[in-house]
């Protein structure tokens, strides 16, 4: 038997396994690296972030992205470098990073890549009769695997796609596992370039998972397009500024905010001629930008919070945050003033780095592959994802 499907059958025997989880969203800001202890599997898993590092990428770096980056058109020679660039840089930045930490490859037992989303095009957003729902990530595993010495599991969206899903948010299985409550019903609530939550009630039942809409991609471009600052620290520009109820209630009106839950969405529909349209379709003329900036924050806190209590509805329940949004003051406390009655807390009280989740459910995702099991029965669609490729 080949050595490296032998190491695959000892791995999932283990006790415990150490895994690094690998999260690069649609912020394009750089890379979650989360070095994670994990036991058992299923609802048995136990979970600890041993480790956690958010290495930048560099501006040319962003920039190759940005080139490609949920653009309909564009240059395929560049695609086809990037795959590879984005998983070589990976692998050399989890070797910088172990390094660091005083971690040998031989200390990992494998490692969970989600790659560089480029495109997401679920059928709701393309609308082609004859084309299925699809999803695309960069950054090959074959190049993590090769270059770290270590057995990779990436491009989980497929098999969910595959499955019947439409690749996203994958969170749903993560959450179910690790933050599932007898005790307490809870909203898992992520806001990183897109927002996106988890309903776990005490009973087990009627879970559900879904994108809600623009979480800071929105105010990233603005911020970027208008004071070249890559997001609005602490809310500060937003706080600045004015919403423009006009303006705000014409992109609420959007057909998306419509749509019943589950459903996915990403920058391909979110973006500054999202706001152009929404601009030229109230008459207004282009505002201050701090008051396009305070009212795509408002938008963002109210599809949130009108997506939640149009699912939970009357029941009581606590909501957690994560994802890069939660350090935005302003944006919290817009939340929070939608919702008066609700505890919002982030998911360090969980136990989960908020800042380090994501990262840390891909891992989670990686080891229900190892371990042989589906993920979630009852979870629809319940199956293994990640291709597994070997060092060498």
């Amino acid at each position: 038997m080949n050595q490296k499907i032998q190491k695959l059958l000892e791995l999932s025997e283990k006790e415990s396994r150490r895994i690094i989880g690998l999260m690069s969203g649609t912020s394009l800001d750089g890379l979650d690296i989360a070095l994670c202890k994990i036991s058992g599997s299923g609802l048995n898993t136990q979970l600890t972030i041993e480790k956690f590092e958010t290495v930048s990428y560099t501006e040319e770096v962003k920039n190759d992205i940005r080139g490609i980056f949920s653009r309909q058109q564009i240059d395929l020679q560049k695609l086809t470098l990037l795959n590879a660039k984005i998983g070589q840089l990976h692998a050399g930045l989890v070797l910088s990073a172990m390094k660091q930490w005083g971690v040998h490859p031989e200390d990992i037992d494998c490692i969970a890549s989600h790659g560089q989303t480029i495109y997401h095009a679920p059928k709701r957003l393309h609308k082609l009769e004859n084309y299925p729902d699809a999803t695309l990530q960069i950054g090959d595993g074959d190049h993590i695997a090769v270059n770290t010495g270590i057995i990779t599991l990436s491009d989980f969206r497929q098999k969910n796609i595959a499955g019947g899903g439409e690749g996203a948010p994958l969170a749903i299985y993560g959450d179910y596992i690790l933050f599932s409550c007898k005790d307490e019903n809870r909203i898992l609530l992520n806001i990183g370039g897109i927002a996106n939550f988890t309903k776990l009630l005490a009973t087990g039942v009627d879970v559900i998972c879904s994108d809600l809409g623009p979480g800071n991609t929105l105010t990233d471009a603005l911020c970027m397009q208008y004071f070249n600052k890559p997001f609005d620290p602490e809310g500060s520009i937003a706080r600045s500024g004015k919403v423009s109820g006009q303006l705000l209630e014409t992109m609420l009106a959007h057909p998306f905010f419509l749509e019943e839950f589950p459903k996915t969405t990403g920058p391909e529909l979110f973006n500054t001629g999202f706001i152009e349209a929404a601009l030229a379709a109230s008459g207004l003329d282009l505002p201050d930008p701090r008051d396009l900036i305070a009212t795509a924050t408002a938008l963002t806190a109210k599809t949130i919070t009108l997506g939640i209590k149009k699912t939970i509805l009357n029941m009581p329940f606590t909501l957690y945050v994560s994802g890069g949004g939660c350090h935005n003051s302003y944006l919290m406390e817009q939340i929070q003033n939608e919702l008066p009655s609700v505890a919002v807390r982030l998911t360090e009280e969980l136990g989960i780095n908020p800042d380090a989740k994501e990262a840390a459910l891909f891992a989670l995702l990686a080891n229900e592959t190892l371990c042989g099991s589906k993920v979630c029965a009852g979870i629809e669609p319940s199956l293994t994802m990640g291709k597994i490729s070997l060092p060498d």
